[in-house]
């Protein structure tokens, strides 16, 4: 039986891709985003939906228009995004808005 599982197993994995792997400031980009989608659930209906759109939208438009290799300004952003991040899980806050 467990020769048999082994052996699965093993035609699985040469079958399947590789996982991909991640950069360390990516993975770190990975969790703000699941951070601030986390934060969202706390909020009423209306206001998490309204939160998740701006952070996938600011996500999606910071990952077409940053270079990837300009890492100050990426740690910059993840700074500052760690912050809101911050301000919104307090219970006080009830939304969040993009300031350009």
């Amino acid at each position: 039986s467990t020769e048999l599982l082994k052996g699965r197993g093993e035609k699985l994995s040469h079958s399947m891709a590789p996982a991909p792997r991640f950069s360390g400031i990516q993975r770190q980009v990975f969790s703000l985003y699941r951070g601030f989608l986390r934060a969202s659930r706390s909020k009423d209906p209306q206001q998490r939906h309204r939160i998740q759109h701006v952070v996938s939208t600011e996500f999606r438009k910071n990952a077409t228009s940053v270079d990837k290799k300009d890492f100050n300004y990426i740690e910059y952003l993840l700074r500052r995004g760690n912050r809101q991040l911050e301000l919104l899980k307090s219970s006080a806050a009830v939304g969040l808005s993009v300031v350009e």
